[in-house]
């Protein structure tokens, strides 16, 4: 299996739940700091293609940095989604992985990861 791409908020709970299960199953990967570092335009693109049904499952829109932009996820546009995206690596979703460079999974969920990669 190819070395999975892995963008993490080091300060999430989740990200780190999601970390050590990937560890622990001895899963190579890439760490990538997603606030310094956001994933990259043809990740965004992936994600928005798989998530197509609900645009909105993209964004952490539990996070501060969401709600303090109060946006229309709705009412944007492709281009303008992805540029917000860019803007704040808090927006996003985490984790936010990328594996078989075709495949991106968002959040963490056991039996979600356990299907995919074991």
């Amino acid at each position: 299996m190819k070395k999975i791409i892995f963008y993490s908020y080091l300060k999430c709970t989740t990200c780190r739940k999601a970390l050590k299960w990937l560890q622990n199953k001895d899963l190579k990967y890439q760490l990538i700091d997603i606030v310094k570092e956001p994933p990259l335009v043809n990740y965004l693109n992936l994600a928005l293609d798989q998530y197509s049904e609900d645009k909105k499952m993209i964004f952490n829109t539990r996070g501060k940095a969401f709600k303090a932009f109060n946006l229309d996820i709705y009412g944007l546009s492709r281009e303008e989604i992805i540029q917000h995206l860019l803007s704040d690596g808090k927006l996003i979703k985490r984790p936010f992985l990328i594996y078989k460079e075709k495949k991106v999974i968002l959040g963490f969920n056991e039996i979600e990861y356990a299907k995919q990669f074991t």
